[in-house]
């Protein structure tokens, strides 16, 4: 591990030497890739740093211990050691996390694609509730949300919902929330007052970037036509809408939330680009064979991963057993609990992997 380390280490300083020459400094795209990467290390450099300074404030408190022959200072020199020995341990486990094997799309910004699934217009409603969780959580994390395809019924609710969610480490954050949600609750619609089950999927993307995707005009069919809405003057009345297939694999995206068929164009090429990253990525990932349908399932209820129980005002996350009861801040965008849970059982599970060298086959 430290051999490793040492590795990082010097690859970091070599990073930081490449970024300091002018040269470097007026090629903007390799600058922004030699400092992408150096960051991506900053964090490791700095833990294995403590490490070392830790480890040679040890050798210096038994060296004190061992040689120094007033006993009031050695046993202020095995207190400290005490001490420092407990520093050195959260190090070390510190830097095993640290050195697991990490997502390059960590560090991306995301497509949020929420659908109702089963439960009609009250799978809906849930799904404009996620939305506005998502969003809340966004804010507070200082990230920027920016909608690019909306599909709404005619009671507020939401059919379909594509959201660029742009930040830090976006996707580090929520690449755990694709699957079925479960809400448990009263409907709006429900005049007797019966309790329903419905769902909702999310699918959480990695947002392609040019470098990652290229496609090509040849393999891209373009169509427009009129947008459709609820009615009255915010209907478009020319054909603004743009509904792209990708001929290669016959992936369809449309968007018609502006006005502009050239802007349309732009974010339904982006959601496309998303799009076919995931499946790449599915196919490159050994543990997430799996297609983008299977992610997030059917739909049906009992494929899911999270159930929202208003009656009992909980959330409970089947994958770790978790359960917070306090539905009104986490549906306000109090996440963090549960993301925290949710990576910290995942980086727990790798970590156990690797020390039985599961990672390694």
């Amino acid at each position: 591990m430290f051999a490793k380390l040492e590795d990082v280490e010097k690859k970091f300083e070599d990073l930081t030497r490449q970024i300091s020459d002018p040269a470097v400094a007026s090629d903007q795209q390799r600058y922004r890739k030699l400092a992408k990467e150096r960051a991506g290390l900053s964090e490791l450099v700095e833990a294995y740093r403590r490490y070392k300074r830790v480890s040679s404030d040890i050798e210096g408190a038994r060296q004190i211990v061992e040689s120094e022959s007033d006993e009031e200072m050695k046993k202020m020199a095995r207190d400290e050691l005490a001490h420092l020995e407990l520093q050195k341990t959260a190090v070390e486990n510190e830097l095993k996390k640290l050195l697991l094997p990490r997502d390059p799309n960590d560090e991306k910004n995301i497509l949020l694609e929420i659908r109702a699934g089963t439960g009609g217009e009250e799978a809906a409603l849930f799904a404009a509730d996620l939305f506005r969780m998502y969003s809340r959580y966004a804010e507070r994390h200082g990230w920027k949300t920016e909608i690019l395809d909306h599909s709404e019924t005619g009671l507020g609710g939401t059919k379909e919902m594509i959201a660029l969610i742009s930040g830090e480490k976006v996707f580090s954050d929520l690449k755990y929330e694709s699957g079925v949600h479960r809400v448990q609750r009263v409907p709006k619609t429900e005049a007797s007052g019966r309790i329903h089950t419905s769902a909702v999927t999310v699918a959480v993307l990695p947002e392609a970037e040019d470098i990652d995707i290229a496609i090509e005009e040849k393999d891209l069919r373009v169509d427009v036509f009129r947008a459709s809405g609820p009615g009255g003057q915010g209907v478009n009345r020319t054909d603004s809408a743009v509904r792209l297939t990708h001929i290669p694999t016959g992936m369809v995206v449309q968007c018609q939330d502006e006005r502009s068929q050239h802007k349309n164009k732009a974010r339904a090429l982006k959601i496309l680009k998303s799009r076919l990253l995931d499946v790449e990525r599915q196919k490159q990932d050994a543990e997430r064979t799996a297609t983008r349908r299977s992610m997030v399932g059917s739909g049906d209820r009992s494929e899911k991963i999270r159930t929202y129980n208003f009656p009992q005002n909980r959330m409970t996350d089947h994958r770790i057993g978790l359960t917070i009861h306090n539905l009104s801040a986490i549906l306000d965008g109090e996440l963090d609990e549960m993301i925290s849970s949710l990576r910290t059982h995942y980086q727990t599970e790798m970590l156990s992997k690797s020390q039985t060298g599961e990672l390694c086959k």
